[in-house]
């Protein structure tokens, strides 16, 4: 039997926590499939993104990986697909599993924000966001000044600043 550590306050996380995730930027599907597709309008800017930013280590969640492969495999085809799939295995991205309690706080923003079009793969990088307490993301969409963290404050799109 494994013995767990005692979970760090939620108003201060552990200087562990904050070297695991010191310089961690998530990313939403959009800049990832610019990134694999040098005809999207957005390709140039993410990649000018990323090379201004070396440091910055990536991180997203399962079901925007998810929705990054369906979408290069149908507009690229399956070979785009595998390249960012091999892309991420090498390191270029970190993709988080989803933790006890990801799917109900998932399902709480997604019923607060009903109006708007659902999205899973925007609803898991909020939920993401909260709990590793990230604020900075890549995305080419507009709408996720609507997320705040639990502390009020809106997510900071680094691609729209």
């Amino acid at each position: 039997m494994t013995r767990r550590a005692a979970a760090p306050s939620a108003a201060e996380p552990s200087a562990r926590y904050e070297a695991a995730y010191a310089g961690m930027v998530l990313v939403d599907s959009g800049p990832l499939i610019a990134l694999f597709n040098r005809g999207d309008r957005w390709h140039a800017p993410v990649l000018d993104w990323l090379r201004a930013n070396p440091a910055a280590r990536l991180l997203t969640t399962w079901p925007v990986a998810t929705e990054v492969c369906a979408l290069l495999a149908r507009r690229l085809g399956n070979d785009c697909a595998l390249d960012f799939l091999r892309w991420a295995q090498r390191g270029g991205i970190a993709i988080t599993a989803a933790a006890d309690g990801s799917l109900t706080e998932i399902l709480r923003l997604s019923e607060r924000f009903a109006s708007l079009p659902f999205d899973l793969a925007e609803a898991s990088i909020a939920e993401a966001a909260a709990r590793l307490k990230l604020r900075h993301l890549l995305s080419i969409d507009a709408d996720f000044d609507v997320y705040r963290d639990r502390a009020g404050r809106p997510l900071v799109n680094l691609l729209r600043r």
